[in-house]
């Protein structure tokens, strides 16, 4: 891996890191509105990103077409929304663990997805390393007690994860990270508004108590920020299929801190599972010594740029 890429494979971990420690934040949300919850969540972040949106933002913004528009529409509410809502839904029927381990199949989804809108075969040590972290994600959470409707809303949880990144690929280049992040805060935000006051009416939106608030902070600031900028400039510099490895890391890292709070424990399938993602996402980012002759060539690292056609 050279310098490009390990800044990437760093920076996509790391937002994948923090988005796993907002799981454990959300049960300390077990009471508080949904919808508001996301509306107040991303509202902040939008406001805190304002000021770093960078140079030329309202050129970049004013030369989207309506397509591109509708995209970042998209990527607001499949990706993050809709994402957080079908986890919820999910999770009234299901154990935690059966979206997660839906969730965890993202990555397989994306190494074969992404390069076949590309019109390219997928790779397959990335396929590899994929398929090892969605086994390592699964041993780490194991399964639990579902029904139709918890199994349906996790396989929206799974396109939500998967649009996530997707959808993302043919903004990210004439937007960039900080900007796309402050503009796909600001869509999610009034959807969530939205979808609050067609969910729950006008209980939608409280004013949060003290752990409440510390909570939706720490998904805003570090979350949300700090997380979103980070996995979109990851995401960048080695490509969708790769960074989305690292959302192997998001069980890993639930795993950790559920319990500080505790809503869990760490034992020795959680401890092999963390192996087994760790492995995948070596061997499929090109971090293996094995595989590093097998990195991304310049015509793989670009390819995706003919996403934005679609």
């Amino acid at each position: 891996m050279n310098a490009t890429t390990t800044r990437g494979a760093l920076l996509a971990a790391l937002a994948c890191v923090l988005v796993g420690g907002s799981f454990t934040a959300n049960s300390l949300l077990g009471d508080y509105p949904y919808a508001g919850g996301q509306f107040l969540r991303y509202a902040l972040a939008f406001l805190l990103l304002l000021p770093f949106a960078g140079p030329g933002a309202r050129n970049r913004l004013r030369s989207l077409g309506a397509g591109r528009w509708l995209r970042l529409a998209l990527l607001a509410a499949v990706g993050m929304v809709g994402f957080n809502l079908a986890v919820l839904a999910a999770e009234r029927t299901a154990e935690p663990a059966v979206p997660g381990v839906f969730v965890g199949c993202a990555p397989v989804v994306v190494a074969v997805l992404v390069p076949l809108l590309d019109g390219r075969r997928p790779q397959r040590v990335v396929l590899y390393g994929a398929l090892l972290v969605a086994v390592g994600a699964f041993t780490v959470q194991g399964w639990g007690r579902t029904d139709g409707a918890g199994i349906a809303f996790s396989v929206c949880a799974l396109v939500g994860e998967v649009g996530f990144a997707v959808l993302a690929v043919p903004v990210l280049r004439p937007l960039g990270p900080r900007l796309l992040s402050t503009v796909v805060c600001g869509v999610a935000a009034a959807e969530s508004a939205l979808a609050g006051v067609l969910i729950d009416g006008s209980g939608w939106l409280r004013r949060p108590d003290a752990v409440e608030a510390g909570a939706l902070l720490w998904q805003a600031v570090v979350v949300t920020v700090v997380g979103f900028v980070c996995w979109y400039m990851g995401m960048q510099r080695i490509g969708a299929e790769r960074a989305t490895l690292f959302s192997g890391l998001i069980p890993v890292a639930a795993a950790c801190t559920a319990p500080l709070v505790g809503t869990g424990s760490y034992g020795a399938a959680q401890a092999v599972g963390s192996a087994l993602v760790c492995a995948g996402v070596a061997v499929g980012s090109g971090a293996s010594p094995r595989c590093r002759g097998k990195a991304p060539t310049r015509r793989q690292r670009v390819s995706e740029r003919s996403l934005e056609k679609l």
